[in-house]
């Protein structure tokens, strides 16, 4: 499994994603504004990944401090500057909150014993992480069938997570056991993390994957070329409403449209119990140039008027399940939601 990222000699290592699939370069990240720019700029992306770098992050800003009395002003300012970094995914508030929570009930225990106890919690959650996504992955390949070909979007794989990936970890586990099964990859534009990363996950893992432009979609699915759709998420409301990268709203609408299964598969953590609907996600809009180029390169008007919303929002009523750690959700997902989340 990929190592996504790691603590090694009191710093935070991590694939440079942006490299990816030309290099494979590992950076060593050795300040809190470091880990927040690797976030920002998508050196690290994907919504459990992103949380697991904000955990290390103040792991690591902790680790600097060298007098007590500029502890409590130091975690502060590390979690002030990571949670401003992005503000869809729900995996990194979820991971600074906890975070915090162990500081304040363990501040009293004195410098060197806390620095311990945050990079114990920042590891712990490395290793859930990679637990969970292994439970995703049992369940939700149960869902599929030997000789099915599914389309997933975007990168939900080992490279947004602990290792093994949400969306990716069904199709993981579904050739463990024995299925044979092929992948339709989005290329998912602007910044091609289907065409880049995903492509890259299954190839070096001899898993058949297949590379489309994600206008092609609707035009497979009506000739019977895709069984499945399979997706992760950044942001699941109360209701089922699941906010993820650009384009999965579209995915939705096409497989209702030719009456295929669409599943979103996502741990707890990316679950948001304090919205109603997907309309209170708050949806990152991201620098112009990130569509006007590629790989560097310019490919339309150099000044041309630009929108650019990293994700976009899938209603529940287009949503066939949710997989989780805890199992399939089937609709109407308030109920399930308010199950595990415990009330």
């Amino acid at each position: 499994m990929l190592p996504t990222i790691t603590w090694e000699n009191d710093v935070v290592v991590m694939i440079d994603q942006r490299k990816l699939p030309q290099k494979e370069v590992y950076l060593k990240l050795r300040s809190v504004e470091q880990v927040a720019l690797a976030i920002e700029n998508m050196t690290i992306r994907g919504a459990p990944a992103i949380g697991l770098a904000a955990a290390y992050g103040l792991a690591l800003a902790t680790h600097q401090v060298k007098s007590e009395k500029n502890l409590d002003e130091t975690f502060e300012k590390a979690y002030e500057r990571l949670w401003r970094t992005r503000p869809t995914a729900r995996n990194l508030f979820w991971a600074l909150e906890r975070m915090k929570r162990v500081f304040n009930k363990n501040r009293k225990q004195g410098l060197e014993a806390l620095k311990d106890v945050l990079l114990a919690e920042a590891k712990k959650m490395d290793m859930e992480d990679l637990a969970m996504n292994m439970k995703i992955g049992e369940y939700g390949q149960r869902l599929v069938s030997d000789g099915d070909t599914i389309l997933t979007h975007c990168n939900a794989g080992g490279l947004a997570t602990a290792g093994y990936g949400t969306a990716l970890g069904v199709i993981r586990a579904a050739v463990a056991h024995g299925k044979r099964i092929k992948v339709l990859s989005d290329e998912t534009r602007p910044l091609l993390q289907g065409a880049r990363l995903t492509c890259w996950e299954l190839q070096r893992e001899g898993i058949p994957v297949t590379l489309i432009t994600d206008n092609m979609a609707g035009y497979l699915m009506k000739k019977g070329e895709i069984s499945l759709v399979v997706v992760g998420a950044d942001r699941i409301a109360l209701n089922g409403d699941t906010a993820n990268k650009i384009g999965t709203y579209s995915a939705a609408i096409l497989a209702r449209e030719h009456h295929l299964p669409f599943y979103v598969a996502a741990p707890l953590s990316t679950f948001d119990f304090s919205i109603k609907t997907g309309e209170a996600i708050p949806i990152e809009e991201r620098q112009s140039n990130e569509v006007r180029k590629i790989g560097g390169k310019l490919i339309t008007v150099a000044d041309i008027q630009v929108r650019n919303p990293a994700f976009d929002v899938t209603p529940a009523r287009l949503i066939s399940g949710i997989i989780t750690e805890h199992g399939l959700l089937r609709p109407p997902f308030g109920p399930a939601i308010k199950k595990i989340a415990g009330g």
